[in-house]
């Protein structure tokens, strides 16, 4: 099998906590385009991977959907794992369909899950637009679409990859019903602030300067990866200031970037 394609990543999430105190661990993700796994796969016979899931996880995959072994293949991730942009599940995404996978995203869905234990919704067109148990691989609810933004972020922190088991997470039940009504961009980045908020402080680290940083650039609000170092804050469009890189790197992020979403 030979081919190439580019699955997209996320910077984090909007919203990500327990749906009720014993609810599952459910998140929106917030979509970076510029983020994901960049694969190619150059035909040969077995699986010889170059980057990418481990072996034994990516065979598991394979042989949950029914799917032959797609020979030399070579994923770049397109930031460092841990970080919160959803490289694992991005993988994984990019090994099955460069394997030949074209049944439904929620398939995929629960062997990417069955495969790593959680995952995050970047097999569908519109990972966003659901409020996604994570751990269980299904859809808790479809949401609204997300008016434009512009985004700014960066890395702050070491790398902290997901731990399935770990729910350890604050109530945001409150917050996902409010985000299901819909809202301009201040509204909906005031949740998502909230939701860094709840996490940080149950979770730490300590010291995080997202906060500040927001209240300096005036931004609508802030995102955060809750169980990685992407820090995200987000404005309406033609605010973002000039200067606002400068910001975060004197307070310590690194690998600033510059992304736009939304679709109304």
């Amino acid at each position: 099998m030979r081919g190439s394609l580019h699955v997209p990543g996320h910077f984090g999430e909007f919203l990500q906590g327990r749906l009720g105190p014993d609810g599952p661990v459910a998140l929106i993700t917030l979509p970076c385009p510029s983020l994901g796994v960049v694969a190619q796969a150059s035909g040969g016979r077995g699986l010889m991977l170059h980057g990418g899931p481990p072996p034994a996880q990516a065979r598991a995959l394979l042989a949950r959907l029914d799917l032959p072994l797609p020979g030399r293949l070579a994923l770049r991730p397109l930031a460092p794992p841990g970080m919160g942009t959803g490289v694992s599940t991005a993988a994984l995404v990019a090994l099955a369909r460069l394997a030949g996978w074209q049944g439904p995203p929620e398939g995929l869905a629960r062997a990417c899950v069955a495969a790593e234990g959680a995952s995050d919704p970047l097999m569908f067109a519109s990972p966003a637009r659901r409020l996604w148990a994570s751990r269980e691989g299904r859809t808790v609810a479809h949401l609204p679409a997300l008016p434009r933004f512009h985004a700014i972020g960066g890395f702050w922190g070491p790398p902290r990859r997901t731990e399935p088991r770990d729910a350890g997470f604050p109530d945001i039940a409150d917050l996902a019903r409010l985000w299901a009504r819909g809202g301009d961009l201040p509204t909906l980045a005031a949740l998502a602030s909230e939701s860094a908020r709840r996490t940080l402080a149950l979770r730490g680290p300590v010291g995080d300067p997202s906060a500040g940083i927001a209240r300096a650039l005036g931004a609508a609000g802030y995102a955060i990866a809750h169980t990685g170092a992407a820090r995200a804050f987000l404005f309406v469009p033609g605010t973002l200031p000039a200067g606002a890189g400068a910001v975060l790197r004197a307070a310590g992020l690194t690998g600033i970037r510059r992304f736009t979403g939304g679709e109304r």
